[in-house]
């Protein structure tokens, strides 16, 4: 693996989906603003970080 992209973005994308599913489905909310779920927002960012991370590695392969 000569590209650090890949794993970079399998990592935050593997972190991005636990965090996300832990916010949808966990009873416990980490509210540090009213309201907002801290946990779902910051896992969907890390999932379309991650996911952008990958394609681009995969679209300089083809």
């Amino acid at each position: 693996m000569d590209d650090l992209r890949r794993p970079t973005g399998f990592l935050f994308a593997l972190l991005g989906l636990i965090l996300l599913l832990y916010g949808i489905f966990s009873p416990a909310r980490a509210e540090l603003v009213p309201n907002v779920n801290v946990n779902l927002w910051c896992g969907l960012t890390l999932l379309i970080f991650g996911g952008i991370m990958l394609w681009l590695s995969y679209r300089t392969k083809s």
